[in-house]
Parts: C-alpha cells; sequence; structure tokens
C-alpha cells in the first residue's frame, strides 16, 4: 500500500470523528429553544449501544395530535462505516439541522453497528430496522409516516442512497426478520456518499473501508460489491434525490454523485446535484445559507406532495 493511500484510510476511518467531537450535551446546546429531545432510544429490541436513535422534535410539537404529525429526516452519519456516531456530523451541520426543526421537521439521527461487526447487508438492515422502528412508533413520537425523508453524510450518504434506491425493490435480505414496512421516503439528501465500491482506489486492497464493508475485496467479489452500490437499484419508482459533493474532495471521488445523477436521471428520477466549489469531504462549507435553503426549499416541496 503506497503511503498516499495509508494517509487517505487514516482520514477515511478517524478523520469523522473531528478533534472534538460534539457531545448530547453541546448538541442540546445549539438547537432552537424549545426542541424537544428524546435520547438513546434502543431500536431493535436489544442492548447494543450501536442500536440507539435520539429523536429531536421541534418546539411546535406540543399539543399536537398523531394525526397531525410532523414529517420525519432520518438523519445517518459518515465515518466511512467503520466509525463515528450519531453526533458526528451534527457538529457542522447545525444551522441546516436548526432550519429543519424551524421549519417542523422531526429530526431522527440513529446509531449502526460498524461493519467490522456487521459486514453488508447486516450494517443496512441496522439503518432499515431503525427506520421501521420509526414508523412503528409514529403516533407515539408525533410523526407523520406517511412523509419520510433520508440524509446521509459520505458512507451515510451511501447508506440513505441505497436504502432509498431499494426500498420498493421489497428485497428480504436487506431488512432484519419482519423489519420491512410498505412507505415511499419523500425524497432522499445525499452529502458526498459512495455509489460504486468498485470505483474506489482501495477495490484491491482487503484493509479498505470499502473492502471491510462487504467483507471481501471489490475487485474479487463484484457481486458483493454490486449488492452494496446504490446504483443497482436504481428505477423509475425511487424518490427524489438532492445531491452534495465537493469539488476537492480527495476521499470520496465526485464521480460517484455523477454516476448517481446521471442514473436517476436515465431513468426519469428527479434529481438535482451541486457541486460545492473548493469544498473538502466534509464541513461548514456545507452548512452555509445558499445549500442550506435548498435542504428547506426540496424538503419542503417533497413533504407537500
Amino acid at each position: 500500500m503506497n503511503k498516499l493511500r495509508i494517509i487517505l484510510l487514516v482520514l477515511f476511518t478517524s478523520a469523522f470523528s473531528y478533534a472534538q467531537p460534539p457531545s448530547p450535551s453541546q448538541i442540546q446546546g445549539r438547537l432552537p429553544k424549545g426542541t424537544i429531545i428524546h435520547g438513546n432510544i434502543p431500536y431493535h429490541n436489544d442492548t447494543l449501544k450501536k442500536h440507539l436513535l435520539d429523536i429531536y422534535q421541534p418546539a411546535q410539537v406540543q399539543g399536537k395530535t398523531p394525526l397531525s404529525g410532523n414529517p420525519l429526516v432520518v438523519f445517518i452519519h459518515g465515518g466511512g462505516w467503520i466509525g463515528n456516531d450519531k453526533y458526528a456530523d451534527m457538529g457542522y451541520m447545525t444551522e441546516t439541522i436548526n432550519a429543519m426543526l424551524e421549519h417542523g421537521f422531526t429530526i431522527a439521527s440513529i446509531d449502526y453497528r460498524f461493519a467490522q461487526h456487521a459486514v453488508f447487508p447486516g450494517i443496512l438492515q441496522d439503518c432499515n430496522k431503525a427506520v421501521s422502528f420509526l414508523y412503528d412508533n409514529a403516533d407515539k413520537y408525533q410523526i407523520d409516516k406517511t412523509k419520510i425523508a433520508l440524509m446521509g453524510f459520505s458512507a451515510g450518504g451511501h447508506l440513505a442512497a441505497l436504502m432509498g434506491t431499494s426500498h420498493n425493490n421489497k428485497l428480504s435480505n436487506l431488512y432484519s426478520p419482519n423489519a420491512y414496512r410498505p412507505f415511499r421516503y419523500k425524497a432522499v439528501v445525499d452529502y458526498y456518499g459512495p455509489t460504486d465500491l468498485t470505483i474506489f482506489p482501495g477495490a484491491e486492497d482487503p484493509k479498505s473501508p470499502e473492502s471491510i464493508l462487504i467483507g471481501a475485496t471489490p475487485v474479487d467479489r463484484p457481486d458483493l460489491a454490486k449488492a452494496a452500490s446504490p446504483l443497482t437499484y436504481i428505477d423509475k419508482s425511487d424518490p427524489p434525490f438532492l445531491i452534495f459533493h465537493g469539488e476537492k474532495d480527495n476521499l470520496v471521488s465526485t464521480r460517484n454523485s455523477k454516476l448517481l445523477s446521471s442514473w436517476l436521471n436515465h431513468y426519469g428520477v428527479k434529481n438535482e446535484l451541486t457541486i460545492v466549489k473548493d469544498a473538502p469531504h466534509f464541513g461548514k462549507m456545507y452548512d452555509v445559507e445558499e445549500l442550506r435553503k435548498k435542504v428547506i426549499d426540496f424538503l419542503s416541496s417533497e413533504f407537500k406532495k
């Protein structure tokens, strides 16, 4: 493995934790006044710490009836499939999170087992199980279960895109037993997520994150790489996508998002790709007013349909 690849792997597996990742109390202190927080809710009927999620309800949820629940945005963190937690990306997306809450969206930030403990499709089964839990408990948390969107970052963007494109295929192996729920995602917001595992520079390296994800190198097991790639499942019935990718992303090539947009276009699926000028792989450049407005306008429009 060359020196550059080693450096990139270190970044991919640890940089997402940031120098000082935000704590739950720090996250709470940055939210709009009156935000209601339900923390560390187990979603898988076990005691695993990675099977927990947090729900953030907008202040105006108080007094609502289950029939007037809020739209839900499921927030999926990044970390190369092998690190991080449900608070990490919230640390640099504060203004976007606040805008979603202020517009009446409930946010559920989920944890999931890392790929080294839950090789694909296990890691995806966790994410799908979290959503099925939220669907089943929609009345309790005053969620409109007909209005669910996904938002993911890097590896979380990959998982969000995979969930969004594969859900209508009803493939039993992507879900825990009895975890599939018959609804349609309203939208997917994908921040710099991988979409085709075979185009990664570590496709021949058994220690690369993408190889850890599927339990083999993508070159040796292209079938597994295909099964774990969002592009595989795209069809005309998929939800609309809003895609962001940094022009200077040195960890996930912009080719991933360009391919995603192109295939969505091929099948006539509504989507918009924004290549963010001079932006790296993650950070506050994705939380600026221009991009934040795109997110709010996109979600608000799709939730009204």
